[in-house]
């Protein structure tokens, strides 16, 4: 698929489809530790996709991101949005934002590569789940196939 297919989005819509792909991922990393009660998998997951996590998440990637993705988040991060959830910081909003458009712009592109390759670096780089977890192949297949399925 061309790259300039995500351009026919705005920055939040592509945010919003952000959102869902990478809380997809997450599920399916945070499943790969086994069967669990869903309160503790809502929690694990809970805590890796709130937008203070997220903000820290895209801090980690800026300095690796390519041209285009970095204008993504630019894009995204500086858009006018929703005010944040009360316990939510904006500036922590904005870049949850930046970086769920990223995801969002990967994920329309069919990136998955890449997209796996950010979250996988992001997630080591703030030491949020086991390495052996977040460098698996047994959830990105899985991912892959929800994804793919999913797609547009």
């Amino acid at each position: 698929m061309e790259k300039s297919v995500a351009t026919k989005y705005s920055s939040l819509a592509l945010a919003y489809i952000g959102d869902s792909v990478f809380d997809l991922i997450i599920k399916s990393m945070i499943l790969s530790f086994g069967n669990r009660p869903v309160r503790v998998l809502h929690w694990e997951t809970s805590c890796i996709v709130e937008a203070k996590c997220q903000a820290k998440l895209a801090e980690g990637i800026l300095p690796i991101l390519h041209e285009d993705e970095h204008a993504v988040y630019k894009r995204a991060r500086n858009s006018k949005t929703i005010s944040p959830a009360k316990n939510q910081k904006l500036l922590d909003y904005r870049k949850a934002t930046g970086f769920e458009a990223l995801i969002g712009y990967l994920y329309i592109n069919e990136d998955y590569d890449r997209l796996f390759e950010l979250i996988e670096t992001a997630i080591k780089k703030a030491s949020l789940l086991p390495d052996d977890i977040a460098q698996g192949d047994k959830w990105k297949k899985k991912a892959v196939g929800l994804l793919k399925a999913s797609m547009l």
